[in-house]
């Protein structure tokens, strides 16, 4: 089959399903969600795996347990809207840790796209172990500082500490120090790569050039 792009119906069903708020509505057009939605996700999963698998052997790639689902889990949260407004996927590799995981993602929303690498929510030891490795200029960080000072595709991101802990450090470096979470991100309005077949080249394209980022965040992560 393969992947074609996403229609304009991906964001539009996702937005009336949410707004919709109901089990009986999503019931009834389930069989949208399939067609523009899921499907089509599964198809760029398939694309995206060969290279994904380069990246690390270890990535999860199986479409059901990456693809975002449309319901929320409302269960710890005071918003109880059942249906989330947008859709992604997430390539790592322990699906159970995704919350506090390296990984890769790519996700369709309401406003436009966003793809890159990084933590969804950073466990404090983990940026602890990755301030360490930076402050000794481990090779992995240095890897890792030259790929992203050499790409202009991706930005870092993050919450950052209100005092600067690490005035005495290089500028350069201080972005990575000073922050309570990281990611390296392409955040666009433009839903043209998404509703274009050469979608799976601009994601893979963009991944390679995150992989020593990639490395150096999964090397600190089994170090804690």
């Amino acid at each position: 089959m393969g992947f074609d792009g996403f229609s304009q119906e991906a964001p539009r069903f996702l937005l009336e399903n949410r707004m919709n708020n109901s089990k009986e509505w999503y019931e009834e057009h389930k069989h949208v969600y399939r067609k523009y939605v899921y499907e089509p996700f599964v198809e760029l999963v398939k694309e995206l795996s060969p290279a994904m698998k380069e990246i690390d052997s270890s990535i999860i790639t199986v479409p059901s347990k990456i693809i975002s689902r449309v319901r929320r889990d409302t269960r710890f949260t005071k918003d109880k809207t059942l249906y989330r407004d947008n859709a992604w996927i997430v390539f790592l590799r322990d699906k159970s840790q995704m919350s506090i995981s390296p990984c890769f993602w790519f996700e369709l929303g309401q406003y436009g796209i966003s793809y890159g690498v990084g933590y969804y929510k950073a466990r404090t030891a983990s940026m602890a172990k990755m301030r360490e490795m930076i402050l000794d200029r481990h090779p992995s960080f240095m890897a890792a500082l030259k790929a992203y000072e050499s790409q202009d595709e991706f930005v870092i991101g993050g919450e950052i500490y209100k005092r600067n802990r690490y005035p005495e450090q290089p500028e350069n470096m201080q972005q990575w120090l000073n922050r309570r979470n990281i990611v390296f991100e392409n955040v666009s309005r433009d839903f043209g790569p998404a509703f274009s077949a050469g979608l799976p080249d601009v994601l893979i394209n963009g991944f390679r050039k995150l992989k020593p980022i990639y490395d150096f965040l999964l090397l600190a992560e089994s170090s804690v």
